[in-house]
Parts: C-alpha cells; sequence; structure tokens
C-alpha cells in the first residue's frame, strides 16, 4: 500500500474512534502494513482526532524510523510484534475505552466473551454460540519485555497460531485488535468494545 493511502486510513480511523470516545487525550496508536518490511504508524504524542496526514511516519518491523526526525510511541513496538508473527495482519488499532479499562483491571488472564451476537467479528465465529477468550496482559513501562510475554502467550497458545484471538487487553491500559485490512480492523474494534460494554453493564446489574 502506498504511504498516502495508509496515511488517510489512519486519519479516518481517529476521527472515527474519536467520535467513539476510546482515544481520550493523547492515547491510543494505529497502524498500517505498508509492504512486507514497513509500516505507517501515529507519531508520537498527537491526539487521534485531530490527526493530519503529517502525523503518519514510517518505520520497519524494528520499530526504526525511516525519517529520525520523526518519533513514533513506545507501543509502537507492540504493532511490529503483531505484523511480525500474523502475515494476514494489514491494520492494527490501539484504543483506550472506559469498559476495556475497567474490566481488564478486574480480570484475571483472560476475559471470556460468550452468547454474543457479534462475537462473529472474530474469524471462525459464525454466531453467537461460541466464546472467545481475550487475553489480559499485564502493564509494563518496558514494551520489549511485554512484547517478550506476548510472544510467549502465543507460543504456548493451545491450538496453535488459528486459536489465537486476534486482539487482547492490557490491565487497566486499553485493547489491540488487528486484521487484514483496516475497516476490517474497525469493525474488530467496535465489535469488541460493545460486547466489552455489554460485560461491563451486566456486571452492575448484579
Amino acid at each position: 500500500m502506498r504511504l498516502e493511502e495508509a496515511a488517510a486510513q489512519i486519519v479516518a480511523a481517529g476521527r472515527r474512534l474519536d467520535a467513539l470516545g476510546w482515544v481520550p487525550a493523547t492515547a491510543g496508536n494505529f497502524s498500517v502494513r505498508l509492504d512486507a518490511r514497513r509500516l505507517a504508524v501515529t507519531v508520537s504524542g498527537r491526539h487521534k482526532g485531530f490527526l493530519t496526514t503529517d502525523d503518519v511516519m514510517v518505520v520497519d518491523l524494528d520499530g526504526v524510523a525511516e525519517d529520525s526526525r520523526q518519533r513514533s510511541s513506545a507501543e509502537t513496538l507492540l504493532h511490529c510484534g503483531i505484523y511480525r508473527r500474523f502475515p494476514e495482519a494489514g491494520a492494527v488499532l490501539h484504543g483506550h475505552s472506559i469498559a476495556n479499562t475497567v474490566l481488564s483491571r478486574a480480570a484475571g488472564e483472560s476475559l471470556t466473551l460468550a452468547g454474543y451476537e457479534l462475537l462473529k467479528v472474530f474469524p471462525g465465529l459464525p454466531t453467537h454460540e461460541a466464546e472467545v477468550a481475550v487475553p489480559v496482559v499485564p502493564n509494563d513501562q518496558d514494551i520489549a519485555r511485554m512484547q517478550r510475554g506476548l510472544d510467549a502467550l502465543w507460543d504456548g497458545m493451545p491450538g496453535g497460531m488459528a486459536a489465537i484471538p486476534p486482539g487482547y487487553l492490557i490491565r487497566g491500559h486499553g485493547s489491540y485488535v488487528w486484521a487484514p485490512d483496516m475497516p476490517s480492523a474497525l469493525a474488530r474494534m467496535e465489535g469488541l468494545e460493545f460486547m466489552l460494554r455489554c460485560a461491563l453493564e451486566e456486571r452492575s446489574l448484579r
């Protein structure tokens, strides 16, 4: 994909997720795969609802910027980890909703979502008669160490690569999802966040 097209998709995603309240202040980051070795990603410190195409930069799969004058979020390494692990990943979204923050603080090593119609946003789940255990990983300011933990989690997943859900939560921090392209990633994020909001509302009724 050309950088110009990827940047336009990222800007539009920022406006969409900002309107939904999932990227407050300068929270969140987004990326799109450009080719086998490079990705376009948001620069550090920008409000995602007010991005321009100048707020998108290029890094390689080790997180090294093509233009050394630009700085991406430290969490870019988590995007790189997804692209290295999952060749089918074409876009990655990271957001901070109230639901994913609160529920991840209360969850164990995973958060099970079951019986929701929107489970079909995950691959291989055509109906609500299924469940997904969304991994919850510890927050860590050492992003490289966090990625090593994710790699270990994925390596140990029963059922191998096919069993890995295309998303996870960072405890008390936010959610990550990925998909083959940006429209699919947005749909996956919206589906996940809807189910998390439902789970949070259900807890308030107990």
